[in-house]
């Protein structure tokens, strides 16, 4: 059986890319079809694999420059050659769900989300642009909304990496959903040393993290925050933040690790698709506070693994905060919890899930 791997783009090693990681080592000699490549972006099992890029790859700078082209993304992704290919796997924030797969071949799509600009966050998106542009942008949108439907139906099975995206694909699509939560690696992230009173922060600083909320709501505790990670919001964050709060940028593994170890707490103030830096943290022993209309919901229970405020007030989020730093949590409680989002676990639903679809695509 000849399997081709689809992703959006390889600029970097996120949650997707981990996910993309995991199911490429399923096939070890199935090429990766990317929109868009930045060398020496990617680590680990992808690099192992022969990576195609769109006829948008010189016109991104080498992967450094491309979400201004985002209108014409749909039409580079259908011009992927894939004809003689059994198994189409796509994985899919943006366009790569809507390749088009030959004649007879199966097409599975792994879901992070459907487009963030297109659907829950369009408004948001467009309020960031200059005024005069709005109703240009609104336009594409528009179009790319029609495309984003359409192109859904060349899909055979889709796959949500939690409840809540699954409930977008319906609302959005009007397809079904089956969730298979994304696989962390429990091995590597695991308890040890004394927990500290900052609170912890493990996002890009872009807008829809709401990394602001949570400086609020450490300032509001009289804590210091550690944020880890990068993003264009950086300088603006920084300059707004009061002295307790760190920005550690990017580190790595293994200072992340010793980042959830230290933690009082892992702070998620913002609506995520499924959350693996949750995951991780649990696996270090480190209590959780989320929302409950997140895919944080899929993995944390409240009072059992942290709190889930009820909405994303700095009010609500700090009354969560206060909650879980007056309570003491069994690290090995919380280890098992993330051990049910395990890479063993993925590999083994992921294999049932191909076991389900091919048979039933061979005899259709």
């Amino acid at each position: 059986m000849r399997v081709a791997l689809v992703h959006d783009w390889l600029t970097g090693m996120r949650g997707g890319e981990a996910v993309l990681a995991e199911i490429a080592s399923f096939f070890p000699g199935a090429p990766i079809f990317t929109l868009f490549h930045r060398r020496g972006a990617i680590e680990g099992e992808v690099t192992a694999h022969q990576i195609r890029t769109s006829s948008l790859q010189r016109l991104s700078l080498g992967g450094r420059f491309y979400r201004p082209l985002l209108p014409l993304m749909p039409q580079a992704v259908s011009e992927f050659k894939l004809s003689g290919y059994d198994l189409i796997i796509s994985s899919s924030h943006c366009v790569a769900k809507g390749v088009i797969p030959p004649p007879g071949a199966a097409h599975v799509c792994y879901c992070h989300t459907p487009m963030r600009y297109l659907w829950d966050q369009r408004d948001d998106y467009i309020r960031r642009v200059p005024g005069i542009l709005r109703p240009i942008l609104r336009s594409q949108l528009e179009r790319l909304r029609t495309w984003d439907v359409v192109s859904s139906a060349r899909v055979d099975h889709f796959v949500a990496n939690s409840r809540l995206v699954a409930r977008r694909i319906e609302r959005y699509w009007r397809r079904e959903a089956e969730v298979i939560p994304p696989p962390v690696d429990t091995e590597f992230f695991s308890p040890g040393g004394e927990h500290s009173s900052h609170l912890l922060m493990v996002a890009a600083l872009v807008p829809y993290k709401r990394v602001e909320v949570g400086i609020a709501v450490a300032k509001e505790l009289g804590l210091p925050l550690h944020i880890v990670g990068e993003g264009p919001l950086r300088r603006t964050l920084a300059w707004n933040a009061p002295g307790s709060v760190r920005f550690l940028g990017r580190v790595t593994r293994e200072r992340l690790r010793e980042e959830f170890r230290s933690a009082a707490l892992l702070l998620v103030p913002n609506v995520e698709d499924f959350g693996m830096a949750t995951v991780e943290a649990l696996a270090c022993g480190t209590p959780v506070v989320g929302l409950e209309q997140s895919g944080t919901a899929d993995i944390v229970i409240s009072g059992e693994h942290g709190e889930l405020a009820a909405d994303g007030s700095v009010a609500a989020l700090v009354s969560a905060c206060g909650t879980v730093m007056a309570k003491s949590f069994d690290a090995a409680a919380l280890r098992s919890r993330a051990e049910s989002f395990s890479r063993q676990r993925f590999r083994r639903r992921f294999t049932y899930l191909l076991d389900r679809v091919l048979p039933a695509r061979g005899a259709s």
